[in-house]
C-alpha cells in the first residue's frame, strides 16, 4: 500500500511543534531530583566517602552509596561479561565513575550536595593505552575477577595467509588507528521514575526496554515483573543508550524512597559518564598478484575497551569479521584483540568495529592500485564479492550481494569528478572511494525479534513492537509493513511501541536490525492474523478459504467479487464468539556459531553493502580539509520509505566526516561541544544519495538495513581523498589541521 514510498513519519509533526516529551521531560511538580556525585580521579582505591556536609544542604532527602543497592552492583549488556559498577564499591576505574547518587528536592540543591560529598582516594597503578594493558606485569583493571587485561579476544582463519603472501606479486604492509569518539546525540540521558500499585515503572531514554527491565530487576534484587519500563521519546543514540544510564539510579531512589524522581545528565556528565566509540590499532599486511587480484591478508587489531566490557565481546568479533571489506580473499589470518584499560569504557557506536577496519582495509586496496598502477575504482570491482564466493568466515553469498552494483552506480560521478581535477598554487583537490559489507543483526548468535498484530471490533489494527525507534524511523517501517501485509491504509495501523507490559521483547534497536529482524516478525504476526480471519470468513461466506481474498478491509471471493464481507465484521464476529483477533510473530536469522579456533561459520543471515565517493579540497597554506561532494550507493534490498533511507545515508556521511576530520575524545579533556568539535551543516558536502536494490529474499519484501552502513564508508573515502590531494596517505584519524600540515611538511609519524 505505501512500500517504496515516503509517507510522514510517526512523530513528526509533534517533533517540528516541540511537543515532543523526551526522557527529562517526563518530569512532574513535586518529584525529588537525582545527581551523580563523580570521581575526578582514577584508578583509585575508596577509602571513605563523607556525606556529612552534603546531607546538610537544605531539601536534600538521602546520599546513596553502593552499600545500599539492594541487588547486584555488577551489571553488563551482554551476560558473561557483566562487570560495571554503577556506583564504584572500593575501586574507581575511569575518570568520571559514578561513586553516589544524591536525591534532594530540587536539581540545584541536589548538585550543590553533590559538590560537597568528600572522597578519600588513594592512587593506584593504572593504564591507559591497551598496549600497556596487555604487557606483562600491568596493572590489572579488574583484579577481583581476572588475571589479565584481555576482555575479548577472535581470530579468523581461512587457507593459509603467510604462504600465500609470500607469494604474492605485491605486499603492503601498513598501520592505521582511530580514536575515542562521543556518541553526541542529541538528547542528553534522562528519564523518571515512580511506584504505581507496589511496582516500579521507569520511563527513560532507551535503545532496549527489555533489557533495562531485566537490568534494573538484577540491580535492585526484584523480578522483572514488579518492573515496567517505557521507552521515553529518544532524541538519538548511535548505541550510546544501549547501555543504561539513568535507569538504574532512577530505579534504586524511586523504589527505596517510595516517591517519584526524576535525573536528567548535563552534556558534561553525557561525556563523562558514559561509553565511546572504541580506539583501534591495525596492522595490516595485504598481497595481490600482478593483475591486482587479492590473494591473503594478514590483519592484527588491538582496542582499547576501557573500564568495562559493555558491547566488547560483540564489537571484537565484528570488527575481525568485516576485518577483510566486502572483497573476495583467499587466504586470511585476523586476530582481534580487546584490552580493558583505566579509560572511560567503549561500547557500541554506530558500527560496533565496522567503520574502524574500514579505514584499513579501504587503505590497502588502494595502496596496492597504486602501487600496481591500477584505477582505485577498477580494483575494487575486480575484488568485489560476487554471488558464489565465500566471505572469511566461510560463508557462501548466494543473493543479495550488491556491492558490484553500489561501485558501479557512483562511477558517474568518479569519472566526472577524476576529469575536474586540478591544482592550484595552494589549492590541491583529491577524491577517494570507499566500500563496505555489514553483517545485519547479531554476530553468530540467536538474534530473535517479536511482534504482535491485533484487529480490533473497533475496527483498528494496533501493533504492538517492542523496537525502541531513537529517530531512526523503525515506527513507521513496521507501520508500513503491517499495511502492506494486511492491505489496508496506513492510517489504520495504531502503534504501541517500547512498554513492557504491552509489548514482547524485539532486540536491541542496534546492528541495522530492526527493519529486517522486527519487520519479519511483523510480517509473521500480520500473515497469522490474516489467516484466523480468512478462516472464520469461510464459514460466514461459504466459500473455501483458498478462494478468499483480503483487501482494503475486505474479504472477497476471487471469482465472484459480489461476494463479499467486512473484516471488521468478521471481527467482530470473532470477538462475540470469545476467540483471539491478535496473532504473535518472530523471527530469527538463521546462523551458525564462528569456530573458536578458526572464526569459520555464518555470523549473519542478510549483508548490506556500499560504496562512496568523495571529493576535497585541501588548503596546503593553512591545512584546511573542505569535503565538497559525497555520491554513496547503499545496496538495502528494498527501500521500505524512500525519504527515511535517503536521509539515513545523508546523516551517515556527515557523521562519517567527524569521524574522518575533527572527532577525537580524549579522556580528561574534552568534557562538552566547547573543545570536542562535530560536523555542522557548515560542514555537511553536497550528498547524493543513491538506493540499490538488491532484494533480499529472507527480508520483508527483500529489505535489509542502512543505519550503520550508511556511516561506514565515508571516512575511508574521505581520507584517500585527502591522501590523494596530499600525495601521500593518511592512515591515521581524525585527519586534523596538526596531521594535515604534518603531511605537507613531511612528517611521517603525522600521516
Amino acid at each position: 500500500m505505501t512500500l517504496g514510498q515516503s509517507p510522514i513519519r510517526v512523530g513528526a509533526f509533534d517533533r517540528a511543534l516541540g511537543r515532543v516529551e523526551f526522557g527529562y521531560d517526563q518530569g512532574k511538580p513535586g518529584d525529588l531530583h537525582l545527581v551523580c556525585v563523580r570521581a575526578d580521579q582514577a584508578p583509585a582505591k575508596i577509602e571513605s566517602i563523607d556525606i556529612s556536609k552534603a546531607m546538610a544542604v537544605p531539601g536534600v532527602v538521602r546520599i546513596f552509596t553502593a552499600e545500599d543497592i539492594p541487588g547486584v552492583n555488577r551489571l553488563g549488556i551482554i551476560a558473561v561479561t557483566r562487570d560495571q559498577e554503577f556506583l564504584a564499591d572500593k575501586i574507581i576505574r575511569h575518570r568520571g565513575q559514578a561513586v553516589a547518587l544524591v536525591a534532594a528536592e530540587t536539581e540545584a540543591a541536589a548538585r550543590l550536595a553533590a559538590s560537597k560529598v568528600a572522597l578519600q582516594l588513594q592512587d593506584i597503578p593504572g593504564v591507559f593505552n591497551p598496549f600497556d594493558a596487555l604487557a606483562d606485569g600491568a596493572p590489572l583493571v579488574h583484579p577481583e575477577t581476572r588475571t589479565d587485561n584481555i576482555q575479548s579476544k577472535r581470530t579468523i582463519i581461512k587457507g593459509n595467509a603467510d604462504e600465500a603472501l609470500a607469494k604474492s606479486a605485491v605486499v603492503i604492509e601498513a598501520d592505521y588507528t582511530t580514536t575515542f569518539i562521543e556518541h553526541s546525540a542529541l538528547e542528553p540521558e534522562g528519564g523518571r521514575a515512580w511506584l504505581e500499585d507496589g511496582r516500579l515503572y521507569i520511563k527513560a531514554c532507551t535503545q532496549n526496554p527489555h533489557y533495562d527491565q531485566g537490568d534494573v530487576a538484577l540491580f535492585l534484587g526484584l523480578e522483572k515483573d514488579q518492573i515496567r519500563v517505557f521507552q521515553a521519546e529518544t532524541g538519538g543514540g548511535f548505541g550510546g543508550k544501549l547501555d543504561v544510564s539513568v535507569q538504574p539510579y532512577l530505579g534504586l531512589a524511586a523504589w527505596l524512597l517510595k516517591r517519584p524522581v526524576r535525573m536528567s545528565y548535563t552534556r558534561e556528565e553525557s561525556f563523562r559518564g558514559t561509553g565511546k566509540r572504541h580506539p583501534f590499532f591495525m596492522k595490516y599486511i595485504t598481497g595481490a598478484d600482478s593483475d591486482g587480484r587479492l590473494t591473503a591478508m594478514k590483519v592484527d587489531l588491538v582496542a582499547d575497551t576501557g573500564a568495562y566490557a559493555s558491547y566488547g565481546l560483540a564489537v571484537a568479533m565484528r570488527a575481525a569479521v568485516h576485518a577483510a571489506g566486502p572483497y573476495f580473499v583467499p587466504n586470511v589470518h585476523i586476530d582481534c584483540k580487546l584490552a580493558y584499560t583505566n579509560n572511560p569504557w567503549a561500547g557500541a557506536m554506530r558500527g560496533f568495529g565496522v567503520p574502524q577496519v574500514a579505514v584499513g582495509h579501504e587503505g590497502q586496496i588502494d595502496a596496492i592500485a597504486d602501487k600496481i598502477g591500477l584505477d582505485r575504482l577498477d580494483i575494487r570491482l575486480l575484488n568485489a564479492l560476487r554471488p558464489g564466493q565465500e566471505t572469511v568466515t566461510g560463508q557462501v553469498l548466494t543473493q543479495s550481494v550488491g556491492i558490484v552494483q553500489c561501485l558501479e552506480k557512483i562511477r558517474f560521478h568518479y569519472e566526472a569528478w577524476k576529469a575536474e581535477m586540478r591544482r592550484s598554487q595552494c589549492v590541491g583537490h583529491g577524491m577517494g572511494v570507499g566500500a563496505m559489507y555489514y553483517g545485519i543483526g547479531n554476530t553468530g548468535v540467536s538474534n530473535p525479534s517479536t511482534a504482535q498484530v491485533e484487529w480490533t471490533p473497533q475496527g483498528r489494527v494496533i501493533l504492538y513492537t517492542g523496537a525502541a525507534d531513537i529517530g531512526q524511523g523503525s515506527d513507521t517501517v513496521l507501520r508500513q509493513l503491517a499495511a502492506e501485509r494486511l492491505k489496508v491504509d496506513l492510517d489504520r495501523i495504531d502503534l504501541v511501541r517500547g512498554d513492557t507490559d504491552l509489548t514482547t521483547n524485539a532486540g536491541a534497536t542496534s546492528a541495522s536490525r530492526q527493519t529486517y529482524i522486527s519487520g519479519n516478525a511483523v510480517m509473521e504476526a500480520a500473515a497469522k492474523l490474516e489467516e484466523s480471519i480468512l478462516k472464520q470468513a469461510e464459514s460466514l461466506l461459504e466459500i473455501d478459504r483458498r478462494d478468499l481474498e483480503m483487501i482494503d478491509g475486505e474479504i472477497r471471493a476471487k471469482g465472484a467479487p459480489s461476494r463479499t464481507i467486512s473484516v471488521d465484521e468478521v471481527v467482530r464476529h470473532m470477538a462475540d464468539q470469545g476467540m483471539q483477533t491478535k496473532e504473535h510473530g518472530d523471527f530469527d536469522p538463521i546462523t551458525k556459531a564462528l569456530d573458536p579456533a578458526t572464526g569459520q561459520g555464518i555470523p549473519y543471515g542478510a549483508y548490506a553493502f556500499a560504496a562512496q565517493v568523495a571529493r576535497v579540497e585541501v588548503d596546503s597554506c593553512t591545512g584546511e580539509v573542505i569535503v565538497r561532494n559525497v555520491a554513496a550507493a547503499h545496496d538495502v534490498g528494498r527501500a521500505i520509505h524512500h525519504k527515511n533511507v535517503k536521509g539515513q545515508i545523508c546523516g551517515g556521511v556527515v557523521m562519517g566526516l567527524g569521524m574522518a576530520l575533527m572527532e577525537e575524545f580524549v579522556p580528561g579533556k574534552n568534557e562538552n561541544f566547547e573543545n570536542y568539535h562535530i560536523p555542522t551543516m557548515m560542514d555537511a558536502p553536497e550528498i547524493e544519495p543513491i538506493i540499490v536494490e538488491d532484494p533480499e529474499e529472507t527480508g520483508p519484501y527483500g529489505a535489509k538495513g542502512v543505519g550503520e552502513p550508511a556511516l561506514i564508508p565515508t571516512a575511508p573515502a574521505i581520507a584517500s581523498a585527502v591522501g590523494q590531494a596530499l600525495g601521500r596517505p593518511m592512515r591515521n584519524l581524525p585527519i586534523s589541521l596538526e596531521r594535515v600540515m604534518g603531511a605537507i611538511t613531511g612528517d611521517d609519524d603525522a600521516c
